[in-house]
Parts: C-alpha cells; structure tokens; sequence
C-alpha cells in the first residue's frame, strides 16, 4: 500500500509538473493578445484624434476674422439726403489695397427701387473708384417721424481675387462662388437735405468726383503716339520736317547764288 499509494502520488504529481509550462503560454498568448488590443485601442485613438483635430482646426478657421480686400468710405453706412418721393443719390468710394486684382460686386435687398453705378468691376492693387447708388425715397407713413428712420434696405459689397488682364462678367461670382468675400453689409442712412451737415458735406464732395470720373471715362482716349504709314517705314512728323528743312536749304541756295 504504501508503494502503490507512492507511485500513485508520484503519477498524479506528474501532470502539474506540466502545468507551469501550460501556464506560461497562455500568459505568454493573453500578453500577446493584451497588446495586440492596446495597440489597436491606440490606433484608433490616433484616428479619432486626428478627425477630431481637423474638426477643430476647421471650426477655429470659420472662426477667424476674413481678411478683407477692399477699403470702403464710408465703411459701414450709404448715406442719402432725404427728400420724400423723389430719387437720391449716395456714393462710395472703394479702394483695392491688396496686392492682387479684384472684383467687387453690388447686391441689395431692393433691387427694384436702387441701383448702383457700376454695379461691379475690377480694380488693380492700390487703385480705387467711386461708386454711386441711386435709391427712390418712398413718402413716410403716418406712424413714422419724418428724419426718424434708418432704411431697412442694405447693401452688400463682394470681393473675388482675379487674374490680371480677366475682364468682369458678373459670372465670375457664380463660378468662383467658395472663395467670394463679404467685404462690407451698408446700411442706409438719411440726412437732413436742408441742415449742413459734415456728413452731407462729404456726400457732396464724393459726388462731385464721382462724375467728374464718370465724364472722364465717358471721354475716348487720345491716342498721342506718332501715326506710322508706308509699312512702319515714314513718320509723318518727321517726314513733314524734312520737307521744312529740304524747303530752306533750297532758299540758301538761291541766296548764294
């Protein structure tokens, strides 16, 4: 008995001698498997990490101030003398200090009782224009006060960067709509036609140039370059001196003689 029960203590004994290496694989395989799992947990994390990044780096883009093309003057109002059914007039003047060509474009919430002049065009870097709107002033209602009104009709002006030598089609605003700028939303403002005013001074100056630009565009340019003919070969300007001096070096000579 206490052989069979040694050999049998010593037979039972020997499969926990193998449990050690049992468990050691399977720790080893569960490391393996833990890693494997942290390493995909990370991967997505990055993943996600980075779409949430570009999220955020989008919406602190929307949320950055537009960097504007155009200088306008006055910046954020038109201001018309008021004179009740009649037609007024109001001017701004928009200057390009970028250092690209740009267009800008009119639009307003009344397209049927105000125009602008031009409604849009393209300016060079540093060059500026003088624009005018014109706007109908419809007689106020009872309940309104006649000077106690600011319109509710608004003015947007658009920019677009353009290439040098492109001429303006309004299309290029439909075309190009992702990178038009809002540059400026005006609001109409009236003045007193009959008290002086700084403001209505101005407005007077502003339309003042804004014609005397017009008549000048109006105007066909001269072309002061000297006419060629005969191919490019003979100038008139200097064929007419010649026959001048041909002509007195004939009267010398009969002088002489």
């Amino acid at each position: 008995m206490p052989i069979s029960d040694h050999r049998r203590s010593h037979s039972a004994g020997k499969p926990w001698l193998l449990c050690p290496f049992w468990q050691s694989g399977t720790a080893s395989s569960s490391t393996q498997n833990l890693q494997f799992q942290n390493q995909k947990s990370h991967e997505n994390g990055v993943a996600s990490n980075g779409r949430s990044s570009n999220k955020v780096s989008s919406v602190a883009k929307s949320l950055l101030p537009t960097r504007r093309r155009l200088r306008l003057d006055p910046a954020n109002n038109l201001y018309f003398p008021y004179e009740p059914g009649k037609q007024v007039k109001s001017a701004v003047r928009i200057k390009n200090h970028s250092s690209s060509h740009v267009a800008f474009k009119f639009q307003t919430t009344a397209p049927k009782s105000c125009y602008m002049r031009p409604p849009g065009g393209i300016l060079a870097p540093g060059e500026s224009i003088i624009a005018t709107v014109f706007k109908f002033v419809e007689q106020p209602e009872k309940n309104e006060k006649q000077l106690d009104q600011r319109s509710k009709v608004k003015f947007k002006i658009m920019s677009l960067k353009v290439k040098e030598g492109i001429d303006y089609v309004p299309e290029l605003f439909e075309e190009q709509k992702d990178e038009v700028v809002v540059e400026r939303i005006l609001r109409v403002i009236f003045l007193n036609a009959e008290r002086p005013t700084p403001a209505l001074e101005k407005l007077k100056h502003q339309l003042a140039e804004a014609e005397a630009e017009l008549e000048l565009r109006k105007k066909p340019q001269v072309d002061t370059s000297p006419k060629v003919v005969e191919q490019g070969l003979v100038i008139d300007e200097w064929k007419e001196r010649r026959e001048k001096y041909l002509a007195r070096q004939q009267v010398e000579a009969v002088d002489l003689v």
